[in-house]
Formats: C-alpha cells, structure tokens, sequence
C-alpha cells in the first residue's frame, strides 16, 4: 500500500472513532472521550459498539451509569490496536507493509468501514450452501456464534467469497425480533442469544434495545415499549435476537 492508496485515504479522513479509542484510554469516561473528540455521547457508544463488533476481539470494556455516565477502558486488543494507528499516524504505510504487517492493515481497514446499518458484525465464512440460483453463507462471527446469509451466487462471486473469507455481516436494527430465551427459530432464520445491556426510551416509536452477546458484541434492535412489558424484558434480562438469512447483507473488508 502507497500513500495514495485507498486505505490510506479512509485512514486520513475518517480517524474520529479510532481518536475516540485515544480519549477512552487516556480520559478512563466515555462521556469525556465524546466531548474530547466532538461526539455525542450517544454517537460515541454508537462508534464503540461498532468497534468491538468489527475487532476479532473488544477493543473497550465499560461499565454502564454512574458519574459521568460510567466507566471504560481500552482491553490488551484495543491497546494493540491504538498503538497500531498511532505509528500508521508517524510513518508510511508503505514500511509496514514491507515490516508484515498486512493482516493488521486488513483489520483497520474492517473498523474504518461505515455503512447504514446499526449492526456490522466481523466473521468468518465457514460454509457456502448453493440453494438454487442464491448461496446459503454460513459465518463464524469473532465472538464464535454462527449465523447465516442468503445471497445470489452473483453476489458470492462478486465478493470473492470462499470458506475462511473474512466477511462483515449487516443488519438493520429494524429487521432483527427481540424475544425472551429459548424461543422458537424458523427454519431459515438465525437465532443470538445474550443479555439486554441498556434501554433507551423513544418519545414515539420503537425503543433501542442494545444487547450484549457472549463474545464480547453488541447489537442494537428496536421494539415496541409494549412488547417489551408483555415480554417482562428489561436491562438485565436475557434474550434470544432472531432475524431471516435473507435479512443479512455481506460486505468483505478492504
């Protein structure tokens, strides 16, 4: 990779939520880190989650309320991950190219990806299905939950996918169903279990459901506040998130 290359050119106009991880370490408050580098605090949980969802491992731990709206701290991941921009920051990324260190460019890459999509998840593919003129991908995402994507075969050809590919997986919020535990899952569809980390109320319209998964990643869902009470769900509460195959959309990183 040259100076000029496209990495390089996301990597000078979008450093916002790796600064964000620099102010996370060296501030120890999500609500300062946002004002540090002009963030809402809700953007910066956003960017947070994003992060730790697209890492092979979370970057930030936090601890939710208190003063000055919880803790958090950088893990050993986001560390590493810190000290990689800031050197990419000081010298060419040619010479880290020639140091090795491509599978490092390749994850930067991964958590400087934005789309639309509330929920983008790193994985592996495991497995490719052909089901007629669509391919069934099944994903290994980092934290080792499994799920599944329908696509055309134009698009697994397009994308270049292969078992072991390096895939990113998104969901929009509004197409995933907050259920309680152990409820049922159609048979094309995926099923997360995990834990409801917070609630934010919505003066109308759904509430934001974030939900913390066993490995470490987070996925923002929207429900109805009556759902909500009829299911006896509250922060705290353990979920299964269930959404269809056909709901999934890939994307491979640069």
């Amino acid at each position: 990779m040259n100076p000029s290359s496209p990495l390089a050119d996301r990597l000078a106009r979008r450093p916002q939520r790796l600064a964000l991880l620099a102010q996370v370490a060296a501030q120890g408050s999500i609500t300062r880190a946002a004002k540090a580098v002009g963030l809402s605090y809700k953007a910066a949980w956003d960017a947070i989650d994003e992060l730790n969802n697209l890492a092979d491992a979370p970057l930030v731990e936090r601890s939710v309320g208190g003063r000055g709206g919880g803790g958090a701290r950088l893990t050993a991941e986001g560390e590493r991950v810190l000290a990689l921009y800031q050197r990419l920051e000081q010298v060419q990324a040619r010479m880290l190219e020639s140091a090795g260190q491509e599978r490092d460019l390749e994850l930067l890459g991964r958590l400087l990806l934005r789309t639309s999509a509330r929920n983008q998840l790193g994985g592996r593919v495991r497995a490719i299905h052909p089901q007629g003129r669509n391919d069934l991908i099944e994903i290994e995402l980092n934290g080792g939950a499994r799920i599944r994507a329908r696509i055309t075969r134009a698009s697994t050809e397009n994308l270049g996918l292969e078992n072991g590919s390096r895939v990113i997986a998104l969901m929009k919020a509004g197409g995933l169903e907050v259920q309680p535990p152990a409820s049922p899952v159609a048979p094309d569809g995926n099923a997360l279990d995990g834990r409801i980390e917070r609630l934010l109320a919505a003066d109308e319209g759904p509430w934001e459901v974030r939900i913390g998964l066993p490995g470490g990643q987070t996925l923002c869902a929207l429900c109805e506040a009556r759902r909500l009470r009829e299911q006896a769900l509250d922060e705290g509460s353990p979920v299964r998130v269930t959404f269809a195959a056909a709901q999934v959309l890939l994307g491979t990183p640069l």
